[in-house]
Parts: C-alpha cells; sequence; structure tokens
C-alpha cells in the first residue's frame, strides 16, 4: 500500500465514553446528508439505546443511514431494536453473519473489528470505543480505558471511502452505483494544520498494513516509542524492533493490562516480559480499570489511535482501521496523558518478577510463542469464508401501529416508505434471535462479546 498521508486536518483526541459519545450523538444530531457507522460491539443499554434513538430521528428526517455491525461482536440485539432501527430507514448491515451450532457461533474468526463514523462527509470517527456502556467510567468497576479522535479534514475522504467499499458487498446493482458515486466525493477542504494518515487491515490487498507502520516507528525511533495496549501478543519482528530500540537507548515502554478483562489474556502477554525486560524495555501494567486502548506515540510527532490490538487476531485476521498522526501538539497531548497514567495508575514490571518461575514456564512461552506466530497461517489451511453483508429487515409481524408508533417517539411525522419493508433484489433477510436461554448459554461458555474486543 502507498502511504496517502493528507495535509490539513484537524484531530481531536476523545478519551473513554464521557467524552467519545456526546461528540459522536451531537454529529449524528447534526447530520443533513449521510451517515456511515461501523462497530463491532452495539449493546442494548443505555448508549445502544440512545444510538438508536439518534438515528432514527436522523433517518426520519432524510438522513441517508448505514450502520454496519459484526455478527459475533453484536449477536443478541432484539427484533424489537432493529425493527425499529429499519423501519425509520436506517439500512443495518450484518457483517459476515454465520451459522450456529447448538446456540453457538462457533466462527470467532476474521471479524469486522474496526470503529469507524462518517458524517455528512466532513467529519469522521476512528478508535477503539464500542457503542455500549461499559466504555463509561461511571459504568463501575469494570469500565474500560479506551481511546478514539474526532477527524475533520482531506483524510475523511479516505474514511469515508473504507466504509463506501465495505457496503459494495450488500448492495443491489441500482444501489451499487449509488455507493460507487458516493465513495468518489470531493476530498472535504483542510480544517487544519494536522498531517494524518488512514490505515486499514483487512484480508485483501492489506493484510499487514497497520503492522508495518507499527515497525516503521520501532525502527526509526530516536527519542522514546510508547504502546498502549490492550491485547499484547505481536509477532516476532515487532517484538525484535522493540528490543533494537531499546537496545540503541530509544526509551521504549509498554502499558498493557493489569486488571484485565480476560485474565488468560494477560497471561499470554506475561510470557514475553523477560524477553522484552532483559533489553530494556520498560513495561507498566495499567491498575485503575481494564485497557482496552489501541493506542501509541514516538518520538515528538507521529502518534497512532484505532481498533487493532497487538494480536495475531488483530495484525493478521481482524478487519481493523488506525488512523496515523503526524503534529507536535496531538503527540504532547497524548504523552502528557501516558505520564499521568504510568505516575498514578501502573505499576512498574522488574526482571526479578519476570524470570520468577521461569523454570517451568520457558517451555510454555517457547510454545505458545511459535504457536501464536504461525496461528493465522494455520487458519489459512482451513476452507476461507467469503465475507458477506447481509442487511436486516422488519419482522413480518411488525405491525403499522408499530410502524407509526417508531414515528410518533421520535416526535416527528415523516412517513416511512414501504420500500424498506421488502426484501430488495440482493439482499437476504435476517433477523436476531432474543433469547434469553440463549444469552445465558452463551456466557457459560465463556464466549462473550468482549472475548474478542
Amino acid at each position: 500500500m502507498k502511504d496517502n498521508w493528507r495535509d490539513g486536518n484537524d484531530v481531536k483526541l476523545l478519551i473513554n465514553g464521557e467524552e467519545f459519545f456526546p461528540s459522536v450523538f451531537e454529529c449524528i444530531r447534526n447530520a443533513k446528508e449521510e451517515i456511515l457507522l461501523e462497530t463491532f460491539i452495539v449493546y442494548e443499554d443505555e448508549i445502544g439505546n440512545q444510538l438508536q434513538q439518534e438515528l432514527i430521528a436522523a433517518a426520519q428526517r432524510g438522513v441517508s443511514i448505514d450502520i454496519t455491525v459484526d455478527d459475533y461482536g453484536t449477536w443478541d440485539l432484539s427484533q424489537e431494536f432493529t425493527d425499529a432501527l429499519t423501519a425509520a430507514g436506517v439500512r443495518l448491515h450484518i457483517f459476515d453473519p454465520q451459522p450456529k451450532l447448538w446456540g453457538v457461533r462457533l466462527n470467532i474468526f476474521r471479524r469486522l473489528h474496526r470503529k469507524l463514523a462518517v458524517i455528512d462527509r466532513h467529519i469522521a470517527f476512528v478508535g477503539g470505543i464500542n457503542f455500549s456502556a461499559d466504555h463509561l467510567i461511571s459504568s463501575g468497576e469494570k469500565a474500560k480505558q479506551d481511546y478514539a479522535v474526532e477527524v475533520r479534514g482531506p483524510v475523511v475522504a479516505d474514511i469515508h471511502q473504507t466504509c463506501m467499499l465495505l457496503l459494495l458487498r450488500a448492495s443491489s446493482r441500482k444501489e451499487r452505483r449509488n455507493y460507487i458515486q458516493a465513495a468518489q466525493v470531493a476530498e472535504p477542504a483542510a480544517a487544519g494544520d494536522v498531517r494524518a494518515l488512514m490505515v486499514e487491515r483487512d484480508n485483501g490487498a492489506h493484510p499487514r498494513d497497520i503492522e508495518r507502520q507499527y515497525l516503521l516507528a520501532a525502527r526509526l525511533a530516536q527519542k522514546r516509542l510508547i504502546i498502549a495496549n490492550a491485547y499484547f501478543f505481536p509477532g516476532y519482528r515487532l517484538l525484535r524492533e522493540l528490543r533494537r530500540a531499546a537496545q540503541r537507548n530509544v526509551e521504549v515502554i509498554l502499558i498493557l493490562q493489569g486488571q484485565p478483562d480476560m485474565a488468560w489474556v494477560t497471561a499470554l502477554s506475561r510470557l514475553l516480559y523477560n524477553y522484552l525486560l532483559r533489553s530494556g524495555v520498560k513495561i507498566y501494567e495499567y491498575c485503575q480499570r481494564p485497557l482496552h486502548g489501541k493506542v501509541a506515540l514516538m518520538d515528538d510527532n507521529w502518534a497512532t489511535v484505532g481498533s487493532s490490538n497487538l494480536d495475531p487476531l488483530s495484525l493478521s485476521l481482524n478487519l481493523e482501521a488506525n488512523v496515523f498522526i503526524d503534529n507536535e501538539v496531538f503527540n504532547q497531548q497524548l504523552y502528557e496523558h501516558f505520564s499521568h497514567l504510568v505516575n498514578s495508575h501502573c505499576k512498574k514490571l522488574n526482571i526479578k518478577t519476570a524470570v520468577r518461575g521461569l523454570w517451568w514456564r520457558a517451555p510454555i512461552i517457547f510454545l505458545s510463542f511459535h504457536f501464536l506466530r504461525k496461528f493465522p497461517t494455520i487458519m489459512g489451511w482451513l476452507p476461507a469464508h467469503t465475507h458477506e453483508l447481509k442487511l436486516v429487515t422488519p419482522s413480518k409481524d411488525f405491525t403499522d401501529s408499530e410502524k407509526n408508533h417508531i414515528t410518533q417517539k421520535t416526535g416527528e411525522s415523516t412517513k416511512v416508505t414501504n420500500a424498506i419493508f421488502k426484501n430488495k433484489q440482493g439482499y437476504e433477510k435476517y433477523n436476531f434471535a432474543k433469547n434469553k436461554s440463549l444469552n445465558e448459554s452463551y456466557k457459560k461458555k465463556g464466549l462473550s462479546k468482549e472475548s474478542i474486543s
């Protein structure tokens, strides 16, 4: 992939749901033409319900809306929730729906893990925050520490095109022409002085683009390299570059999970601590709450915020998106935030702790590391499935009175077109099941939505 850095952007750092959700909802509220949204998870909680109402209100005032959610991450939305959206005119797409075995979706790989939103083609959001209340610090001990950015300027055109190209998978011939035209809109005017790059990872033309940016940062770092990442188990090349950077006196700092949402993930990361600490890499575990961020900075200008973890799923299988930023002011803001985390909410790891029990852990480290390195290749041996999108349509028993109730509920009297109640050519009907017993069995098997978020 040829790097397509864009000048003239404005990028605003958003920390946690308290900053992210109000910004997104305000932009949706002010949208006039188009809303594109992709996310791994939508919970049917206070945040998901507010998102639903904001999208319904926007659709009823004539805004074109496409929202794409992952079938594994967003598996338990009720029929009522999806009916309300689709009846209002929101096009709700399901990424890669898979059959279930005994009530469980077995395919947890190659998911739509990126979190993107583009409003009216001139404002975009990129990050790791899902539409769920557990990204609000006020939600309690398991609230996630996470990040996103609000972007304005020419790079928004690249983010918009990324979303549009995915939608081409789910369109009829007529609508495909409309999507192609929308994907080729003129880039927005300059909005600031930030240089930015949109980078995606997919299973086609961009399989290692995000990893390549991290490798370049590690190789080019002269002063410092700080990585805060929720799920850290990268391949050998990146580990080697981190060690080399530390050995040439670059301050290499890793901020990883100390209060993990999944203990086994942190256990895998800790297998690497001795290898890294021996070369001078500094490792801190964030202990205030689960760390869900995927952010980094290098020297005084380079930084990145996005959805990509540094593990085999994100680097080799899932669809991911990060924005890379070349700006001293943004870099300094992120650096000050990292410094606060390290000084106030992290514990520093040392070599003595890392080597404790090494005699019995060494074989596990060796086998785990090399298995995970080859994991994407092993997955490639299995029959490959083709990614697809399916459009959700209202259920047959969704009555006219319920349609009218939705219109009245949002305070609008816009007429709902009958076209959205038909199975359009090229679309397949897909309905979510509302089944509490299924939800409980899912949780018992440990396959929660957070498991690869």
